[in-house]
């Protein structure tokens, strides 16, 4: 039976749900238990989608040394789904994650990005103590570098007059 997808409010994304697998069937079964399990709590998510499978192949030589010209062909597939999930409270993710981790499926993957949105007015006081350190009369970045380096000569032509005394011989 298919799961009942909730349709999007603002289409707000809040996470994305990757698969892997190398066995198709168990990965289909996994992101069918995923769409239901969202449905449950009321997010809404898209359909699963399809990637492009993964195709590695190997050649090795059946033996070490005198079997060289007989060689075995061996091949693996990672097949890969994703599922994306809008407009849900954070709370309500995590808690369809936790759920997610903790009734994964042995031969499936999963990976999870999720975007966590700030509230309005985060940076103000990132913004103020910026103007803050702009206002004149109070010393910017370049001014301390600058008086960082002539202190570094000073203190480099000090060690360099020692240096010259202890090498002359005093007569």
């Amino acid at each position: 039976m298919q799961p009942y997808y909730h349709p999007k409010t603002h289409g707000i994304p809040v996470a994305l749900v990757h698969f892997r697998s190398h066995f198709p069937a168990l990965l289909d079964q996994f992101t069918h238990f995923t769409a239901h399990a969202a449905a449950a709590l009321a997010i809404p998510v898209s359909k699963t989608v399809h990637l492009p499978t993964q195709r590695s192949l190997w050649t090795v030589p059946r033996g070490p040394f005198a079997h060289k010209k007989s060689q075995e062909n061996f091949e693996r597939r990672v097949h890969k789904r994703v599922i994306k999930a809008w407009d849900a409270d954070q709370e309500v993710v995590e808690r369809w994650i936790k759920y997610l981790e903790e009734h994964t499926m042995a031969g499936v993957g999963i990976r999870v990005v999720r975007w966590h949105r700030a509230p309005v007015g985060v940076g103000t006081k990132q913004l103020e103590h910026t103007i803050k350190q702009m206002r004149i009369g109070s010393e910017t970045r370049s001014e301390k570098v600058k008086a960082l380096g002539e202190k570094i000569v000073q203190q480099e032509m000090a060690a360099a007059a020692q240096v010259q005394q202890l090498e002359t011989p005093s007569s």
